[in-house]
């Protein structure tokens, strides 16, 4: 079995570029908040954003895929809908179209009231705790657990309506982490006869392997293909 081959799509991963939260240095992670026009992308973001579009066309190109195969899945924030309606618009694709799809729960990661609208220095505290156990949940916010449950129920959205197509997920820093996460170790697990997305994912939902999210991690407006 092909280490991909338990998915219907090639997936690649885009982190939203520079929003005005990350030039401010502020957590803004809660939908209510995330979705305010002026937590979009800074000017240095749109930028990163067109870059990631134009490096993406130039590898649908170099593997010979067409641009009515591709699928571009976003996040309802502010900062990834203006990603993805910048990099649709570098691929000539119409963003109100049936080509592109809003996904609630590709949304980012809730880290909870005692974090949010506060400096994003406290981040290193949440990955501290991640690291420790990733089923501890930030008060009032989401566990990597939590993530990982709601990323499941994302692919299996994209995986039932789509077959045969790459699939640009644009998205944030750490449900993308995650996403790499669950996607990669249910790869290895060729030796498994399950073909159920989610009972595979189940399977990999463990401490010793969610707690290692950090390890890919995305910078602004980073473009990176999954598997």
């Amino acid at each position: 079995m092909g280490k991909s081959s338990f998915l219907r799509n090639k997936y690649w991963v885009l982190r939203h570029g520079k929003s005005i939260p990350n030039e401010k240095g502020l957590i803004v992670s809660s939908l209510e908040n995330g979705i305010r026009s002026e937590y979009q992308l800074a000017s240095e973001g749109v930028e990163q954003a067109r870059l990631a579009g134009e490096l993406f066309l130039k590898e649908l190109k170099e593997n010979n895929i067409p641009l009515e195969n591709v699928r571009i899945c976003y996040s309802p924030f502010a900062r990834t809908r203006h990603t993805a309606e910048v990099a649709a618009s570098v691929l000539n694709i119409p963003f109100e179209g049936p080509q592109c799809q809003v996904i609630d729960d590709l949304r980012e990661r809730y880290f909870g009231p005692t974090f949010e609208l506060l400096s994003h220095d406290k981040y290193p505290e949440i990955w501290a705790m991640d690291e420790n156990n990733p089923f501890t949940k930030p008060e009032g916010g989401e566990s990597v657990d939590d993530v990982a449950s709601r990323l499941t129920s994302a692919m299996a959205t994209i995986e039932s309506e789509y077959q045969g197509s790459v699939i640009l997920v644009v998205s944030h820093g750490d449900p993308l982490q995650i996403l790499q996460t669950i996607l990669n170790a249910a790869s290895e697990q060729t030796e498994s006869s399950c073909s159920d997305l989610a009972l595979k994912i189940k399977a990999v939902r463990t401490p010793s392997i969610l707690s290692q999210h950090r390890k890919f991690a995305l910078l602004t407006g980073e473009l990176r293909a999954v598997l």
